[in-house]
């Protein structure tokens, strides 16, 4: 594999702003780059995902490496000391808006794959650049799982290439209050739909979520609160709405999720007749780059891959007879896994290089030496699984 080629790609990709429902510029490179690198295969999917595919001299397993190209926004340009933009490299690093989240794992994944391009195999070798990520983890996976049919998933996201088997899934729950109007001269003619929240967010608060040995603990969290009319001089809300972050574990659905709300719901109207309240998961839409619009619901489910899964045995041995250490732990946010792995039930794990902890912060980056050490893995591990 030719590092220099892989990191000079890496820093073009990175240099490129690709937010999400922007990624083209980024796409058409990544496009160009694996025909460049002899995929036999390159094509688009309905919201302007990337797969390229080589494919192996007999039949055997498809193999899909994923990684999203798009990035959150940079709200913090001038706090930043290298351009978000200018793939800069400093001290073995390189710099920018999406380097470590996740265009450089996106880079060594082209590379890694392209190096099967000459050389028989059983299988096909797939790598899905994915759009829109960040928005909704896994939904536009659904394209590529309808256009690839993957017999097992590598998640390319930072892993500091140790590898992941599962993580909590994440729900966004919408409770809603209502109330009658009035002015707040008056308010004994209306009824405040702020203060039935409060009655509704004490019993919310009683619920404690479950735990799971590996995943850990779920987590129910209130993110924000709002009332209507907003602003609302001298008028009493008729509406407040609260949104909660819900971290899911395995075993849990969302129908589970809003069970446990409406019984809190219904808790608070015991006190109260007068509350009136419902809960619902949050719904979300975005224009992609195609035309197409994007939409669902925000509800990501959890999922863990046996480790004693053949697939998952064979990417481990890959690894240690590269020298590489791979210790067994799970993601700690959400990633397209939800998708593959929690809906679809395609087993999967996450190995990528960079730290989780350097995703969506200011002056960004992915060390060099990480880049090339993800490479090397996943030849390792695309080596052992069609080999």
């Amino acid at each position: 594999m030719d590092k220099e080629a892989l990191a000079a790609f890496a820093r073009k990709i990175i240099s490129i702003p690709s937010y999400s429902g922007h990624e083209k510029d980024v796409a058409d490179t990544i496009d160009d780059k694996m025909r460049e690198l002899g995929f036999d295969e390159v094509r688009r999917v309905r919201y302007g995902s990337v797969i390229g595919c080589i494919h192996g001299s007999q039949p055997g397993p498809r193999i899909l490496m994923d990684g999203h190209i798009d990035t959150v926004d940079v709200i913090d340009r001038d706090e930043w000391q290298h351009d978000p933009f200018g793939a800069e490299v400093a001290d073995g690093k390189i710099y920018g808006r999406g380097a470590s989240d996740m265009k450089g794992s996106v880079a060594a994944m082209v590379y890694a794959a392209s190096c099967f391009a000459d050389h028989g195999f059983a299988g096909d070798i797939y790598v899905s650049c994915t759009v829109h990520e960040e928005c909704f983890e896994g939904v536009s996976s659904r394209e590529v799982t309808k256009a690839v049919h993957p017999d097992f998933v590598i998640i390319g996201e930072a892993t500091s290439t140790t590898v992941k088997i599962g993580q909590r899934g994440r729900a966004e729950v919408v409770v809603e209050t209502e109330g009658v109007s009035c002015h707040s001269s008056n308010p004994e003619k209306g009824s405040n739909a702020v203060y039935a929240m409060m009655s509704v967010i004490d019993e919310i608060r009683k619920i404690v979520p479950n735990e799971h040995p590996l995943l850990g603990k779920g987590i129910l969290e209130l993110t924000d609160i709002i009332s209507y009319p907003y602003p609302g001089a001298s008028v009493v809300p008729s509406l407040c709405r609260a949104t909660f972050d819900r971290r899911t574990l395995v075993g849990e659905t969302k129908e589970s999720v809003l069970a446990a709300i409406d019984e809190a719901i219904a808790r608070a109207q015991a006190k109260d007749p007068s509350v009136k309240a419902r809960a619902y998961i949050a719904k979300g839409a975005a224009d992609c780059y195609t035309g197409e619009r994007i939409e669902a619901e925000r509800y990501f489910p959890a999922w863990i891959t046996d480790e004693g899964n053949p697939f998952v045995q064979k990417a481990l041995k890959g690894l240690r007879d590269a020298g590489i250490e791979a210790p067994i732990s799970h993601f700690s946010f959400c990633t397209n896994g939800s998708h593959f792995a929690g809906e679809a039930g395609i087993p999967a794990i996450g190995y990528g290089p960079s730290l989780e902890s350097l995703a969506h912060v200011r002056d960004e980056y992915i060390e060099i030496r990480q880049l090339e050490k993800a490479a090397e893995g996943f030849c390792c591990i695309l080596r052992e699984l069609v080999s």
